[in-house]
């Protein structure tokens, strides 16, 4: 049975679409706010009506998972150091973009207890404190567990008491890839056998070649090995009407305002 957190059967029976928050909801009109990953992004992609949101976790010195994309304060607060050095009473005085307090994780799942949310393990200091955040507010069906680290992630759901839905590492999309392009359906669902989707971009962002990652041919060997395909980070309407018409399971995009337009527009927000 496929894990709860997929489950995007619209009210008259249709499959519908895992449309993602990036960080909450931050760039209203295009301009981005600078309060990515806050609890008023978070609330204001709860209150255009989405029900996914895309986070990323870090473990501060004594063990709280807060929801921060950097290993650093630096870029998106008004306090400097990295979290993993610094006890939670110092984090929590930082405020993103100068004016909202850094979130623990287990304030994003206990403010909104159906909302789904994507954590991205970042940093092995996150993965104690991420599983006791998960596990205190009994969140399993609804949450993804997923990092870069196969490692990383596997570690994090050693330490839950019950399954979470999880997404692939890089050495497993690129494992995965291989098989797909080969054209050998056992290499590709091996590479995922661990997993429950694929979350990736449409290309590698870095080298010279720029893979593609998503097209017909492994999209159709992903859902071949009964696995979803979640694409980032998707900000433009005519890329989002692309990829689903390509089949993506789920989009994630920092233009909420934008990916709830086209899911309208197709009868399938």
């Amino acid at each position: 049975m496929t894990h709860p957190y997929f489950d995007t059967t619209l009210p008259d029976g249709r499959p519908g679409v895992a449309a993602l928050a990036h960080r909450g909801f931050a760039r209203a009109g295009g301009v981005d706010s600078g309060l990515e990953n806050s609890l008023a992004a978070f609330a204001a992609a709860v209150e255009l009506g989405f029900h996914y949101v895309e986070t990323d976790a870090h473990g501060t010195s004594d063990g709280v998972a807060v929801a921060l994309h950097d290993a650093s304060l630096d870029r998106t607060t008004d306090a400097h150091g990295l979290v993993a050095d610094l006890p939670w009473s110092q984090v929590r005085a930082a405020r993103i973009g100068g004016v909202e307090p850094v979130p623990t994780l287990e304030d994003v799942l206990g403010t909104w207890p159906t909302l789904r949310v994507n954590v991205d393990v970042k940093a092995d200091s996150g993965i104690e404190p991420v599983a006791r955040a998960i596990e205190r507010t009994a969140s399993h069906e609804r949450v993804c567990v997923t990092s870069f680290s196969a490692a990383r992630r596997r570690a994090t759901l050693a330490r839950l008491s019950h399954p979470v839905a999880t997404s692939a590492g890089t050495s497993e999309v690129a494992g995965f890839l291989a098989g797909a392009r080969l054209r050998v359906p056992a290499i590709a669902r091996a590479a995922l056998r661990r997993v429950d989707a694929l979350q990736v971009p449409v290309r590698e962002a870095a080298g010279p070649a720029r893979l593609t990652v998503v097209d017909a041919t492994t999209l159709a060997a992903a859902h071949a090995a009964g696995r979803q395909v979640h694409v980032w980070t998707v900000n433009d309407a005519r890329e989002m009407e692309r990829l689903l018409d390509l089949g993506v399971d789920g989009l994630v995009t920092d233009r909420a305002d934008l990916l709830r337009q086209v899911l309208v527009s197709r009868s399938l927000w």
